[in-house]
């Protein structure tokens, strides 16, 4: 490491500036904890720059639509299953596309795969040829 002064490092980082906000067209919007099971809020993030644009206080649907009421050029956001921030998203950018997060696109197609194998589970056993399984070798989700 290269010893540097105080002054000569407030001056690089003075000189560096910060860096130009470019309005977000795409967005992903959830909750989020100020602190565990006592307060929460809603965060809103850039989802082209991976940036945190916004912590609202709360995680009311009109805190959230007066945020988005100001975001005319936001054309995508990705949000959760809940009704709170789609009937926001829908009030404040009526044109705007709203899709489920990734998280959510997860959990609802590892539901749908579970439940696909336990209506067929009884074909399934038929299939590998063993007409009962040892309890202990499944895990919680194969326990049917």
């Amino acid at each position: 490491m290269v010893p540097v002064s105080n002054d000569t490092l407030l001056r690089v980082v003075r000189r560096r500036g910060t860096p130009r906000f470019v309005p977000p067209t795409v967005i992903g919007i959830d909750d989020w904890a100020w602190r565990r099971n006592q307060r929460y809020g809603t965060i809103i993030c850039d989802l082209e720059r991976r940036k945190t644009i916004a912590l609202l206080p709360d995680r009311e649907p009109a805190t959230a639509q007066a945020w988005l009421s100001d975001q005319q050029q936001i054309t995508i956001v990705a949000r959760d299953r809940g009704g709170a921030y789609a009937l926001a998203a829908a009030k404040a950018l009526p044109d705007a596309t709203q899709v489920a997060d990734r998280w959510h696109l997860m959990e609802n197609a590892s539901r749908a795969f579970i439940d696909a194998v336990r209506k067929s589970m009884r074909q399934i056993r038929t299939a590998i040829g063993s007409a009962t399984i040892n309890p202990d070798l499944l895990t919680a989700a194969e326990r049917i």
